[in-house]
């Protein structure tokens, strides 16, 4: 597996400055994010916060064919959307390019943008660095921060309402995936006030 200096230093070259810095921040905050939750491996989370936009900037039509040559589970909506082919196609990009087979870097890489039910740990925080990072000022994104740090669960709930509302508003379609991963933690929140 390539290391992180290897990794900034192909970033450095393949990405806008605006867009590598972004990169540096989400893999901070994803850093950041595992020692609060006690993730075994923060390296690990560094690394694959620098991966996740290693494809946004290369044409649409790259990575489609990177999209299509893929073995993840894409969805049509999906196929019919350039905005997240670029997470598909750095997972691609990521296994059969840098050498990277350590399926949570990435899952965590193919669904930082519509993530999906059962996101494991890894997946939770880089969908979550991304969204939260330094270079982020949307309306509520202070919200959004404070309430990564409290719980990656309630977090992630609140960010998929966030991104539904968002798609539904542009008109756009929703693909499957964030509609599972919202109905995921939608029914876990239930559990957890049975539970409680």
């Amino acid at each position: 597996m390539c290391l992180a200096a290897e990794i900034t230093d192909i970033l450095e070259i393949r990405l806008s400055k605006k867009r590598f810095q972004h990169s540096l921040n989400v893999a901070e905050e994803a850093r950041k994010l595992a020692e609060k939750f006690d993730y075994p491996d923060k390296e690990k989370a560094y690394i694959t916060g620098l991966l996740h936009d290693i494809c946004k900037e290369i044409p649409k039509e790259e990575q489609l064919e990177m999209v299509k040559k893929s073995k993840l589970n894409v969805s049509e909506v999906e196929l019919c959307t350039p905005p997240l082919f670029h997470a598909v196609a750095g997972a691609w990009y990521a296994e059969n390019v840098l050498n990277i087979h350590d399926d949570d870097m990435l899952n965590a890489v193919r669904y930082h943008t519509v993530g999906r039910a059962g996101m494991s740990r890894l997946e939770e925080i880089i969908y979550l660095a991304d969204l939260i990072s330094a270079d982020r000022n949307y309306k509520d994104v202070n919200k959004m921060r404070k309430l990564a740090y409290q719980s990656l669960e309630k977090a992630m709930l609140e960010a998929l309402k966030f991104s539904v509302t968002d798609v539904v508003a542009k008109g756009s379609m929703l693909p499957c995936h964030t509609i599972e991963a919202y109905n995921h933690y939608i029914t876990e929140k239930k559990k957890e006030r049975i539970e409680v």
